[in-house]
This record gives structure tokens, C-alpha cells and sequence, in this order.
């Protein structure tokens, strides 16, 4: 049954993770299409306000521009009306005809202070009519630069019964024009319907979910009210709930109001002061995304269904003779290791019925095996024993010798055989690998004592070690290879007239370290040869038995082998910051460097 279910699991892990990726890449691909389709069309109406601000600002540079339309607006003194008919027929009717030949100018107005000059209706006309509009004083402010404003009342004449107020909302261009020397002279506006300056935004022609929407400086909302997504919620409630921002780069956001949800796309226009807002019901596409949800899981169970009961079924017919597996198995555990196993095929389960019977013969082989290999053991322990009898045999034997040797008056080879035993137990008790530096020192002493005697007295052991570093952890044999070399090669080419061989061992500490040296006065080592010795230490292996082999051909010079070994020692048991350094002057002195951490040993322990 763990089967079956770890193999239905199999199935629908990847199924509900290929439905999941499958759903939420549907979810997200649809809201992105819907994004990206809605920020087109906030693109495109912000082109289209771009071509109407450049027809605007075109039509204001064309009658700034008028040479004798600015003569008149800076007359010195009132004319006749004689002269104001003339103007009115050849230079004014031009005009105005000139301005209003793109049909989306709704207006071209010049609101002059000049007392010389007599209003044309709807172009020239006197700036007292426009003093207590709101943005006058703004407008003025700006010292001739363009000022956009959305207006609802078009009451121009003021004071005139016979004009209505006109409720449409035009977007105007207000700007300040002067005289000749820069002083005030009026005010031009230049006017176009909110219709037609945001063209897509009261077109009929739109997705049902989606409007855009215009809100002003001062919160004032402009839209096509009577869009499908204002139904149950107006434009000013929506805008109402939504955080407008001062960011020119397209804003994207979502929230929920009276149950809908919506998204909105929006932009700020800094020259315009007007946010544009595509307003994006998402109604309609989370019903399409929770509909397919439901059609997936629908599959999914439909297919968990089958393949489940598949799998039930092959496995039924695969495990039947894994049942018969699994009694020969019960038998063997019960001690029956010569059960024939009556599974047979050449299909999965027949081979693990083959090694299983391999198994099985191994089983018994191994047994007999086991056998004989606890009875080799219990020889190997009596062995072992043997030896450890021998060994004491050994250290009783050299103590009867020296007893021997001091009846006998025989001093010197009482000390030797002293040295000899001390350095055997150091050696060849090896319980572990650290000792502390006192034990090491010792085992030299007795190695010196004893190369003494060979020696006829000419080697001399100085200690300079820092009490500190008495109890400082060392490898264990890790000096004696150090001393050996300086006296092989100390005492091999000393002079026999000059004297001793000292050897000094030190031993200080700096910083976190403890800087163990063997000095010895010999005839030191030539410069090319302490360099090769010095790179042998961390040298390749295969480079390094090459150069063993030449130094083989030649008995006099040494491989480094004990350096070399020491050195690998050290780095494998603290790390390659530690090691042996070496430096000789020759015929003055050679000295060779270990480099440990500064480490207590106390007892058995390290701190």
C-alpha cells in the first residue's frame, strides 16, 4: 500500500504543481494582457492630448504673431469709426477666419487693457471682463508663459441678459501678451471642448470595462458618465476612493468598492495639471480566471481518478510476486538461509528474485567466512599479547642491565641504557599524537645522551625555552627528525680539532603563535642548496620523488624526507599557515623553525 500511495503521489505532485504553474500563469497572463491593453489606450490618449496642446499653442503663436492685429491692440490713440470699419472688413474678418479654420478651436480670445482699442466680439475683447475669474491672478503670475486651466462657465459678457451661460467644460490656453517695451497689454485664451481635447475619453467607441477619466487641479472629475463601468458607481465615488499620484511614469493599482473590483491605470500631466485615469473593471476578467480554475480542478480530479485507480491495478499485478518475495525473506529471518526462491522472468522482478538468491549463497559464503575470521582474530589478540609481553620483557630486561652496569661500576653505560629506555617507552607507547613540548624535549635529551656515546662527548644540548612554552602542544617525533639532521650533518663535517656541536633548542611566544627553534652551530648550508631543501618542503609529490631520486645518485647530499614529513604534518593538523622555515649562513650556522597556535596542553586536554 506505501507503494501504490508513494507511486500515486508521484502522479499528482507534478500534476498539481503543472495545474498550479498552468492556473496562476492563465491568472497572471490574462491580468497583464488586460494591463498592457489598457495602458495602450492611456498611451494613445496621451498622444492625442499632445497633438491638440501643439494645435493650441500653434494657434496662439499665429495670432501673437499677426503683425496687424498687434498694431491695433497697441494703438496710441482711439480711431474713427470710419477707420474701425476698414479694419473690421479687410484686417479683423482674416483674421478670425484665418484662426478658426481647425474646427476643434472652440475660441481665440484677446483680452486687452488698452482704452484706444474697441472689443470685436467673440475675439477682441476688454480685459475687465475676465479680472474676477479664479485664475487671473495665476495667469498673471506666470510673466508670459502658458498656463492650462479647465473651465466649466463660458460667461463672457458680462452683465449681457441676452447671453446664456454655456455649461460645457473647455480646456483653455491662458497666456499673458505685453507691448513692445514688455509692459501688461492683456491676457489671450485660446479654448477647445474637453470632448475633443481628450478625444478617446468621451469616444463611444471603448471596451465596455474600461473609461478613462480626467480630474483636475482642483478634484473636479471629466468623463463619459454615461460609460457601462458607472452604472452602480459614479466616476467621482471611484476617484474618490483612489490615491492619486504626482508621477508622470504610468501608475498601476487595484481596489475593491461596493463588492467590484477595479484597476487603475494613471498618469500625472505636470503641464496640464490634470491626472488621466483608466479606469479597468476587473469583474468580468476574475470571472473568467475562476472559471477556468474550476475547469482545472475538474481535470485534475478526473485525472487523479484514473491514474489512481491504473496505478492500483498494475500494481496488484506487480506485487504478487513480490509477495512471494517477501515470504522467502519471513523464512530467512527465521533462520532458514537455503530457501529456494520459485520467482522467475526477465523483467525487474525476476532479477531481484536472481540476486536475491545470489544474496542468499553470498549470505552463506560470508558465514563461513565470519568464521574463520573470528578464529584468525583470537589468534591475532593472542599475538598481540604476546608482543606486549615481549615488550615488557624488553624494558625489564634493559633495567636488569643496568642495575648490572652500576654494580659493576660501569656509569656510562648505565646512563646510556637509561637514555635507551626512556626513548623506547616515548617511542613505542603511542597512545596519541600531541605531547607537550616538555615530554619532546626530554626524548631529546635522552637521544642526545645516547649520540654522545658515539660521539665520544661532543655534542652539547642548550635549552632557551620561555616558561610558558613548557606546556605548549607539539606533534610527538616531531623534533627528533629536526635534531637527527643537525647532527648528521653537524657532526659530519665538523672539524675534529674544533671542538663541539651545540645544538639549541628554543622556544617564545609571539602572538597567537609559539615559534619552536633547533639552532646548531655546524658549517651551515650553501645558498642554492637551502633553497631547494626550502622548496622541497611543500613541493608536489611528483616533483619531489624526481628530485629524491637525483639526490639518491648522490650519498652526500640528503632528500629532506624527515623535513618534508614533519612539515606535512603540521599542515594537515593545523593548517598550511603552520610549518617548518629554514635559514643558514654557510660555515656559521643553521636553523630551522616550527611555526604551531598557542596551545596549553594541560594533562590530557588542550586549551
Amino acid at each position: 500500500m506505501k507503494l501504490i500511495l508513494s507511486f500515486v503521489l508521484v502522479i499528482f505532485i507534478p500534476v498539481l504543481l503543472f495545474a498550479w504553474y498552468a492556473w496562476s500563469g492563465v491568472s497572471s497572463r490574462s491580468i497583464q494582457e488586460l494591463t498592457k491593453k489598457n495602458e495602450s489606450i492611456l498611451d494613445i490618449e496621451k498622444t492625442n492630448i499632445q497633438n491638440n496642446v501643439e494645435v493650441m499653442e500653434w494657434t496662439a503663436q499665429l495670432a501673437l504673431s499677426n503683425r496687424e492685429m498687434n498694431d491695433y491692440l497697441e494703438l496710441q490713440e482711439e480711431m474713427d469709426t470710419a477707420w474701425l470699419l476698414d479694419f473690421k472688413n479687410k484686417t479683423y474678418t482674416g483674421f478670425q477666419y484665418f484662426l478658426f479654420n481647425n474646427p476643434r478651436i472652440a475660441n481665440v480670445r484677446l483680452f486687452t487693457s488698452n482704452p484706444n482699442v474697441h472689443e470685436f466680439w467673440p475675439v477682441v475683447l476688454n480685459e475687465s471682463r475676465i479680472r474676477e475669474k479664479p485664475w487671473y491672478d495665476t495667469v498673471m503670475g506666470q510673466k508670459g508663459i502658458v498656463w492650462w486651466e479647465i473651465q466649466l462657465g463660458r460667461e463672457i459678457l458680462k452683465g449681457a441678459s441676452t447671453v446664456e451661460e454655456i455649461k460645457v467644460p473647455h480646456m483653455s490656453l491662458l497666456r499673458e501678451f505685453t507691448y513692445a517695451d514688455g509692459t501688461h497689454n492683456g491676457i489671450m485664451e485660446v479654448s477647445m471642448e474637453v470632448r475633443h481635447f481628450f478625444t478617446k475619453t468621451f469616444s463611444t467607441v471603448q471596451d465596455p470595462s474600461s473609461q478613462l477619466i480626467v480630474v483636475s487641479r482642483d478634484g473636479s472629475v471629466y468623463t463619459d458618465s454615461s460609460a457601462a463601468i458607472f452604472l452602480e458607481t459614479s466616476a467621482e465615488q471611484l476617484m474618490a476612493e483612489l490615491q492619486l499620484t504626482g508621477e508622470e511614469r504610468n501608475g498601476i493599482s487595484r481596489f475593491e468598492m461596493d463588492g467590484h473590483s477595479y484597476m487603475a491605470i494613471q498618469t500625472f500631466m505636470p503641464r496640464l495639471g490634470v491626472h488621466l485615469v483608466n479606469l479597468v473593471g476587473l469583474d468580468d476578467t476574475l470571472a473568467d480566471i475562476q472559471r477556468t480554475r474550476n475547469l482545472f480542478i475538474v481535470i485534475i480530479v478526473v485525472l487523479m481518478a484514473v491514474l489512481s485507480l491504473l496505478s492500483y491495478f498494475m500494481h496488484s499485478i506487480i506485487l504478487k510476486r513480490l509477495r512471494i518475495l517477501r515470504d522467502s525473506m519471513k523464512k530467512v529471518r527465521g533462520g532458514d538461509f537455503h530457501v529456494d526462491v520459485q520467482v522467475r522472468g526477465n523483467d525487474e522482478v525476476g532479477e531481484l528474485a536472481h540476486h536475491y538468491r545470489q544474496l542468499l549463497k553470498k549470505i552463506n559464503e560470508l558465514i563461513v567466512e565470519q568464521v574463520n575470521r573470528q578464529a584468525a582474530g583470537k589468534e591475532a589478540e593472542l599475538r598481540s599479547l604476546k608482543n606486549q609481553i615481549d615488550s615488557h620483557f624488553l624494558y625489564n630486561t634493559l633495567e636488569n642491565l643496568k642495575m648490572l652496569a652500576e654494580i659493576e661500576g660501569q656509569y656510562t653505560i648505565s646512563d646510556a641504557l637509561t637514555s635507551l629506555g626512556g626513548m623506547m617507552r616515548y617511542s613505542l607507547q603511542w597512545t596519541r599524537g600531541h605531547v607537550r613540548l616538555r615530554d619532546e624535549v626530554q626524548h631529546i635529551q635522552n637521544y642526545i645522551a645516547i649520540m654522545n656515546i658515539r660521539y665520544d662527548g661532543k655534542l652539547e644540548l642548550r635549552l632557551d625555552i620561555a616558561p610558558e612554552c613548557y606546556d605548549q602542544e607539539v606533534l610527538k617525533m616531531s623534533l627528533q627528525p629536526l635534531v637527527e639532521n643537525a647532527v648528521k650533518h653537524g657532526m659530519n663535517d665538523l672539524d675534529a680539532e674544533s671542538g663541539k656541536l651545540t645544538i639549541t633548542i628554543g622556544a617564545f611566544v609571539r602572538l597567537e603563535e609559539c615559534v619552536i627553534e633547533v639552532t646548531d652551530n655546524g658549517c651551515g648550508i650553501p645558498e642554492e642548496r637551502l633553497r631547494l631543501l626550502s622548496g622541497m618542503l611543500r613541493m608536489e609529490e611528483t616533483d619531489y620523488q624526481e628530485l629524491r631520486s637525483h639526490a639518491e645518485t648522490r650519498r652526500s647530499e640528503g632528500s629532506g624526507i624527515g623535513l618534508r614529513n614533519v612539515d606535512h604534518r603540521l599542515v594537515m593538523s593545523y593548517g598550511r599557515e603552520y610549518g617548518l622555515r629554514m635559514e643558514s649562513v654557510e660555515g656559521s650556522y643553521t636553523r630551522i623553525a616550527m611555526t604551531l597556535p598557542h596551545l596549553i596542553r594541560t594533562g590530557g586536554d588542550t586549551r
